[in-house]
């Protein structure tokens, strides 16, 4: 083979590589965005068969592939937990160092994520009450560092929905915000919230309330 040879086939080679990288990276994100009944059904702690019946009856969107199988958008996903008013469920009790920050502020993440870690607990972190939900079923907190005000759906839903399922009831909630008022506060309290704190907060503060919560 000539040089010239060589560096054309060369050439071709990497260009058909890069391809399949990039189209593998693309399939990748697809499949995060699109679900299956099973994985719908398990993200809404509920059995395929009941999600199917919403599917069915048209209360839930779905789409379906040539070979019939159903493929449920993300976004559709987010719409009809929040409409239902549904949470996922826990099945198995929280771990008591495990600690879920629920806040759209990616700073306010970091830092509690830096101060948690610093006392041995082990941090998750969610940007919504959608993605809280997923959260809670993975991650299973024994205590969630809640904001109230985020987008889709806020912290006073989550507070509520969490405590008035029998499968996360337990699981202690520490709501930290930076908007105070008697109103909110009086809100999410009854709602079920266990302490309520606003920003900024002192780590030696935070920590002690922590530590009453995950040890009762």
């Amino acid at each position: 083979y000539t040089i010239y040879t060589i560096y054309t086939i060369y050439t071709i080679y990497t260009i058909y590589t890069i391809t399949v990288i990039c189209k593998r990276s693309d399939m990748n994100k697809v499949n995060e965005e699109i679900f299956s009944i099973p994985q719908a059904a398990k993200l809404c702690a509920i059995s395929r068969w009941t999600l199917m019946k919403c599917v069915n009856s048209g209360e839930l969107r779905a789409s379906r592939t040539p070979g019939g199988h159903h493929r449920i958008l993300k976004e559709d996903l987010e719409d009809f937990i929040i409409k239902k008013k549904m949470y996922p469920l826990v099945h198995k009790r929280s771990s008591n160092i495990r600690i879920l920050i629920v806040d759209d502020d990616l700073k306010v993440q970091k830092l509690l994520t830096v101060m948690l870690s610093s006392d041995r607990y082990e941090t998750e972190t969610a940007s919504s009450g959608f993605e809280a939900g997923a959260k809670v079923v993975k991650f299973k907190p024994g205590l969630i560092i809640l904001d109230l005000f985020m987008p889709e759906m806020s912290g006073f839903e989550v507070c509520s929905q969490i405590k008035k399922e029998s499968e996360t009831s337990h699981i202690k909630i520490l709501v930290l915000t930076g908007y105070y008022n008697k109103e909110n506060r009086e809100r999410v309290m009854e709602a079920g919230a266990d302490v309520y704190m606003t920003k900024p907060v002192e780590k030696d503060v935070l920590l002690r309330h922590v530590e009453d919560l995950l040890s009762t």
